[in-house]
């Protein structure tokens, strides 16, 4: 499996942007697609975005489509998420996942292996 560890979050107002990134550590993190997905108080965790392993493909939650952008630099082992123009309902704590096989799955937590610890964003209005 693969090591992850989230940062960035913290508290902004809305329309503020935030940069997450995820850094990962063990196997090879070119060998895996990559998704964020957030998880608000007593709902259950939802897919936001994901990317392939070569950067080529790119997915979004339609709540987030235009607003925020996934992205990855193998060379760093490091996946990002810059969030524009967020909103209240956008609060909750971030997670970064690592996926393998068909990107039909990557918006199913399900597909995912190894997760992150979380880093929480909250977005006051």
């Amino acid at each position: 499996q693969v090591q992850l560890v989230e940062s960035g979050g913290g508290l902004v107002q809305a329309g503020d942007s935030l940069r997450l990134s995820c850094a990962a550590s063990g196997r090879t993190f070119s060998n895996y697609a990559m998704g964020w997905f957030h998880q608000a108080p007593g709902q259950e965790r939802e897919f936001v975005a994901a990317i392939s392993w070569s950067g080529a493909n790119t997915y979004y939650a339609d709540s987030v489509k235009g607003r925020f952008i996934i992205s990855r630099d193998n060379a760093k082992s490091t996946v990002y998420l810059q969030m524009n123009s967020l909103k209240p309902e956008d609060t909750a704590v971030y997670y970064c996942a690592a996926a393998r096989g068909p990107a039909t799955a990557w918006r199913l937590p399900s597909a995912y292996h190894s997760w992150g610890q979380g880093t929480q964003v909250t977005v006051s209005a």
